[in-house]
C-alpha cells in the first residue's frame, strides 16, 4: 500500500497547484487523474484573469477573484522559477465593449457596478478606444477599461504547474481512475482505484472538477455537472490586438504580439453532459461575436478549434474546504474560473491542512451547503 500525507483527486490546474503549495511544505502528496494530467478544463481554457462578475449570481465570487488575481504575480514568479517555463502570464488590462441596446445607459451600470464591487473600470471615450485598439469595430457603441485585469497562456501555465508540482516532489499518478475514498468511521483514509489499489492519506482533496459527483462519497457535498464551451485559435495577420478584448457575446485574448498573431477567441456555454464536440453551431456564434468586436479577423486563419467540460455546480459558485467527514477535503466546480481561482484555492486549502485555519473567509462556498442535514453553518468558517 502506498502512503501519502495527502492524496488529490484531479490533475487539473487547482488539483496540481494545490500539490505544488503542499509539496513546498515537505508534505508528502499524490495527484490522481483518471488520463493524463492537465488535458480537461484546464487544457481548454482561454486564460483571462477576469474577477469582475457574468452575471448576479457570481457577485459573491468578487472578493476571491480579486484575492486571487492580486496573487498571481507571486505565484507565476514561483511556478516559473520551478519549472523553468514561461507561463504567458500578461498584464495590461481589458477592453470591453458594448454593441447593441442602450449601450450609454449599460456602460454607466457596467462602471458602477465594477466600482461598487470594488474593481477598476473606467468609461473609455470611443475615439480614444479606437485609437487605444484600433482593431475594434464600428458597431461598437462604448466601452470600458479594466487596467487591472490581466491574461496567461492557459497550456504552458498548465505544463510549468505540472513541472513546477512534481519538482518540489509530487507524485503524478495519470490513468488512476478512482472508485471510492476509503473511511474508518467518520474519517477519510485514503482512496480506491478501479483496478484495487489502495493509496493511504491522512487527507484527501478532491479536485475533479465536473467529474467530482462521480465520485459517491463527494457527490453529496459537491453536485458538480459538465458544461461545455467550445474555443477556438486563429492566426492574425493584421496589426498585432494589445488587449484582451470583451464583450457579452464573446472575447479575444492575445497570446502574443508578433506578426502574424495567435489569438484564442471563445466561448460557448453549452448542457451537452459530457459530450466533448465542437459544432457548427457553436463556431457560428463565435465567430460572430468575434467579428463584431474585431471585423479584421474576419480574414484570419483558423489554425485549431477544441472544447472542454466546465465543472459547473447549482449555483455557480465554487466548492471549497473541509466536508463533515474528516480530512475530506473538496475543491472543485470553479465553473468558469479555474484558471484564476487556482492560486487563492492552493493557499485557502494548504492552509486548512497545514493550520486547520484560513485567511480569506470562504463561508459561502463551503461544501456543507449541498450535504444533508446542513443548517447553514460551517465547519469551514474562518477562524
Amino acid at each position: 500500500m502506498k502512503t501519502f500525507d495527502v492524496v488529490i483527486v484531479g490533475g487539473g490546474i487547482i488539483g496540481c497547484s494545490i500539490a505544488f503549495e503542499l509539496s513546498s511544505r515537505n508534505l508528502r502528496v499524490a495527484v490522481l487523474d483518471r488520463q493524463e494530467l492537465m488535458q480537461e478544463a484546464s487544457w481548454a481554457g482561454g486564460g483571462m484573469l477576469s474577477p469582475a462578475p457574468d452575471c448576479p449570481a457570481a457577485i459573491p465570487l468578487v472578493p476571491l477573484g480579486r484575492a486571487s488575481l492580486a496573487l498571481y504575480p507571486q505565484f507565476v514568479s514561483a511556478i516559473e522559477e520551478h519549472s523553468w517555463i514561461r507561463s504567458g502570464y500578461r498584464t495590461g488590462g481589458t477592453v470591453e465593449v458594448l454593441c447593441h441596446g442602450d449601450a450609454e445607459r449599460e456602460l454607466s451600470t457596467l462602471v458602477a457596478l465594477h466600482r461598487g464591487l470594488g474593481l477598476a473600470c473606467e468609461p473609455f471615450p470611443l475615439d480614444e478606444a479606437l485609437e487605444f485598439e484600433p482593431s475594434l469595430g464600428r458597431e461598437v457603441r462604448a466601452a470600458a477599461f479594466l487596467p487591472e485585469e490581466a491574461s496567461v497562456n492557459t497550456r504552458a501555465l498548465n505544463a510549468a504547474v505540472l513541472a513546477a508540482s512534481c519538482a518540489q516532489g509530487a507524485m503524478p499518478f495519470p490513468g488512476t481512475d478512482i472508485i471510492s475514498v476509503i473511511n474508518d468511521g467518520n474519517r477519510c483514509v485514503g482512496v480506491k482505484t478501479r483496478i484495487g489499489e489502495t493509496l493511504s492519506s491522512g487527507h484527501v482533496v478532491v479536485a475533479a472538477g465536473c467529474w467530482t459527483s462521480l465520485i459517491p462519497e463527494a457527490a453529496p457535498y459537491a453536485p458538480t455537472q459538465p458544461l461545455r464551451g467550445q474555443m477556438a485559435a486563429l492566426l492574425h495577420k493584421g496589426k498585432p490586438i494589445r488587449h484582451v478584448l470583451r464583450s457579452e457575446r464573446g472575447y479575444i485574448v492575445p497570446r502574443d504580439q508578433e506578426t502574424p498573431q495567435k489569438l484564442v477567441v471563445g466561448s460557448t456555454l453549452e448542457n451537452a453532459g459530457y459530450e466533448k464536440a465542437v459544432t457548427s453551431g457553436g463556431l457560428e456564434n463565435i465567430f460572430s461575436a468575434v467579428n463584431e468586436i474585431a471585423p479584421s479577423l474576419a480574414a484570419a486563419e483558423i489554425v485549431e478549434t477544441w472544447s472542454g467540460l466546465r465543472p459547473g455546480t447549482p449555483d455557480q459558485l465554487p466548492i471549497l474546504g473541509p466536508t463533515e467527514i474528516e480530512g475530506l477535503v473538496m475543491a472543485t466546480g470553479h465553473y468558469r474560473n479555474g484558471i484564476l481561482l487556482a492560486p487563492i484555492t492552493a493557499r485557502l486549502i494548504v492552509e486548512w491542512i497545514t493550520e486547520r485555519r484560513v485567511s480569506l473567509n470562504w463561508e459561502s462556498f463551503s461544501p456543507s451547503r449541498f450535504s444533508r442535514g446542513n443548517t447553514g453553518h460551517s465547519a469551514a468558517a474562518q477562524i
